[in-house]
């Protein structure tokens, strides 16, 4: 409806409409509107009338007759201050304004449906309120930002949405899903769903404001990486939803002992065998194990139990699908044009421009909405050095340098740094953990200081390492014995995780128990000892689903773990073992206080490479906090007699044995309690005298009854 000096005109574009009205609220008369073209377009002028007044249209058309509110006598959704904070590329809470809301306005209900599509020549959004016709509802153009808005009345809580763009060059671009849907069909189909936000008030105050103590690098920190589709399913291969894992698997990780459960990608994706980690919707919650308010129930029952929970998340890169986010507005908008910066050749995706104001928003925004909305405690960024360098996995001649002339990627750098800095700043007791696998320097260490900012770091170099060193037959590893040691010449120069996980177990890698060498039983003694090691080095714990059972074939995403293994001694003692290291783990701060600080660990014995053995000690800030001896032997031979130097006098009780027949070892050991001996060995005064199992780790712990 329009005000001018020869009165009110009030024109629509109807084209599902045989015939239209106007018909002022509150009176039963109509006014017909005129057909002024073929494609739908009708009017009604009204000289004799010269103040608006509140109307809806009346149509007639093939289904019969139906009033409908006019979306475009309302005004402008977005407000001067989100408007200002989008095009400046700050406006951190992106979701509460882009995206589809249900509002009502003028005491109307309907959606608002917000893009960000600068470079359209027309917007519409399309859905099952209106056809999918994308003449019914093209949206206005916020210049100022970029964003096309609208307030649909005929759209309604639960419609699937897409948005019809017309692009730059004037092409009609595929259908493109909602960037800030909170919510999307089940695959195979990908259109957006308006969602409501309906849940009850979080009921977790207890744990928020403790977590800032469970996640500092002085904590027990041991996490159980889960892909939520392949832990259990039904009997008929259904993926148990959101809210029957935290049935069923957060007390399976309460039971053995994980202080933390991470879950593989659960943005919106539309592959399976991308395992999530090829997201299209950065706001969403996969509807592959329900909706958003089921993922809600299943962080806050983690959080009753004392759990947190981490999610990965891709900021790295994002398939080309063509309902997502590639070629958006028949611009290269979220990604760069040239191939040599916005081609991933590692995953065929597509590298965000994080020089982009708008582009480095979306995701700040992105990486806040699961930390507020959701209550996740941490995020654990994926395949961070393909964000660092320009030259990532490209030959020479691939890549474009820097302004500098260099291979840092100086705009992710300065992302990556914001996002830490805003996370930190924002949530108390957040955590963010990259998985970085180079030696980029300060990776875990405060912006402030020069670093990137991450709280923790996954020790990739660790696990090479050490998986290398376990694949070596026994025979052969005196001459890799460095293999095990050379982490520890770096070990405090970040804040690390030792990770053991989903990527360790597939793509014909074998699972970890058939890396092992020898027959079935020195594979299973091998795997205890590879567990037992990485519960008592220095570093937080992470350990891939499914790997305390140890199967022997590799992980499969399109079917549930082999729980049925379990009936096995021998898998299910390495699952009573792994349950013990975490349960010996977290009640010992000798084991974690000091994970990132030298004073932790003392080499007893790194030399006697001969045996294939080492020796280690384990300690805490003080004596309160406990002392730990550890000693491994590689190799499948007992050794009798075997005389290490002790850090302190006293009895040591024989904490752990990755021997004991309880789980599935050959039962050698050394009675429980061993007392040092006045005599001098590797510097120190007082000894322990041992039994060393085959393929096997002891943890002795000191005056502990």
């Amino acid at each position: 409806m329009h005000s001018g000096d020869d009165g009110i005109v009030v024109r629509a574009s109807l084209p599902h409409a045989a015939r239209a009205f106007v018909r002022e609220r509150g009176a039963a008369t109509l006014a017909e509107m005129r057909r002024v073209d073929g494609e739908g377009l009708f009017e009604l002028r009204m000289p004799e009338r010269r103040e608006a007044f509140d109307y809806v249209l009346a149509l007639e058309n093939a289904g019969g007759n139906e009033e409908i509110e006019d979306a475009y006598r309302f005004g402008p959704i977005l407000g001067d201050v989100d408007v200002y904070l989008i095009a400046e590329g700050t406006h951190l809470r992106l979701w509460d304004v882009l995206g589809s809301h249900v509002r009502t306005i003028d005491g109307v209900s309907g959606v608002t449906f917000a893009l960000w599509a600068p470079n359209a020549q027309r917007v519409s959004v399309v859905g099952d309120f209106n056809g999918w016709d994308g003449r019914r509802h093209p949206m206005r153009k916020r210049v100022e930002c970029g964003v096309w808005e609208i307030f649909v009345p005929a759209a309604s809580e639960g419609a699937r949405y897409k948005y019809e763009i017309l692009g730059a060059r004037g092409d009609l671009l595929p259908l493109k899903a909602d960037p800030l849907a909170r919510h999307a069909e089940v695959r195979p189909a990908n259109a957006s769903i308006v969602w409501k936000e309906s849940a009850p008030p979080w009921h977790d105050d207890s744990w928020m404001r403790e977590r800032h103590e469970r996640n500092r690098r002085d904590a027990p920190i041991s996490i159980y990486e889960v892909h939520p589709g392949s832990w259990r399913r039904h009997g008929d291969g259904r993926v148990l939803n959101y809210r029957e894992l935290a049935g069923r698997l957060l007390p399976y990780v309460c039971e053995m002992g994980f202080t933390h459960v991470e879950l593989l990608p659960i943005t919106e994706h539309p592959f399976d065998g991308s395992w999530g980690y090829q997201p299209t919707g950065m706001f969403a919650p996969t509807s592959r194990y329900g909706t958003p308010d089921d993922f809600r129930a299943f962080v806050e029952r983690a959080h009753e139990l004392k759990i947190g929970v981490i999610l990965d998340w891709v900021p790295g890169h994002f398939p080309d699908d063509p309902h997502g986010l590639a070629f958006f507005d028949g611009t290269h908008l979220y990604e760069h044009g040239d191939p040599r910066q916005g081609f991933a050749p590692d995953w065929n995706t597509l590298i965000y421009n994080y020089g982009r104001r708008e582009v480095a928003n979306f995701l700040l925004a992105s990486a806040l909405y699961w930390l507020e909305e959701f209550h996740a405690d941490g995020l654990r960024v994926d395949a961070v050095a393909s964000m660092l360098y320009l030259d990532y996995s490209r030959r020479p001649g691939e890549w474009v340098p820097n302004a500098a002339g260099g291979n840092e990627n100086l705009e992710a750098i300065a992302f990556l740094r914001r996002l830490n800095e805003t996370l930190y700043g924002r949530y108390d007791g957040s955590v963010t953990i990259a998985e970085e696998s180079t030696a980029w320097p300060m990776v875990s260490m405060p912006v402030s200081d020069g670093g990137l900012g991450f709280g923790y770091k996954w020790n990739m170099g660790w696990m090479h390492d050490t998986l290398e060193y376990f694949g070596y037959d026994p025979l052969y590893r005196r001459y890799h014995q460095n293999r095990l040691t050379f982490g520890l010449v770096y070990a405090y120069s970040e804040n690390y995780v030792l990770p053991l996980s989903h990527d360790e177990v597939v793509h014909a890698k074998r699972s970890l128990l058939l890396k092992m060498p020898g027959d079935r039983w020195q594979r299973f003694a091998n795997l205890r000892l590879l567990l037992a090691l990485t519960f008592t080095h220095p570093g937080k714990k992470l350990l891939f689903m499914g790997s305390e059972l140890a199967p022997e074939s590799e992980w499969n995403h399109d079917a549930q773990l082999d729980w049925s293994i379990l009936a096995d001694p021998q898998h299910s003692g390495v699952k009573r073992l792994v349950r013990d290291c975490n349960a010996l783990y977290v009640s010992s701060p000798a084991l974690y206080r000091l994970d990132a600080q030298p004073p932790g660990f003392e080499w007893i014995d790194f030399a006697d490479a001969i045996q294939s053995v080492l020796a280690f000690a384990r300690k805490g800030i003080n004596e309160a906090d406990g002392l730990f001896v550890v000693a491994i032997n590689a190799t499948p031979v007992v050794h009798h007699g075997y005389r290490i130097g002790a850090p302190r006098p006293g009895v040591y009780r024989e904490a752990l044995n990755t021997d004991s027949q309880y789980y599935g070892g050959s039962n050698v050991g050394n009675c429980g309690l061993i007392e040092t001996r006045p005599i001098a060995s590797h510097g120190r005064p007082h000894s322990l005298t041992l039994t060393l199992p085959p393929l096997a780790a002891v943890v002795l712990s000191l005056g502990t009854p």
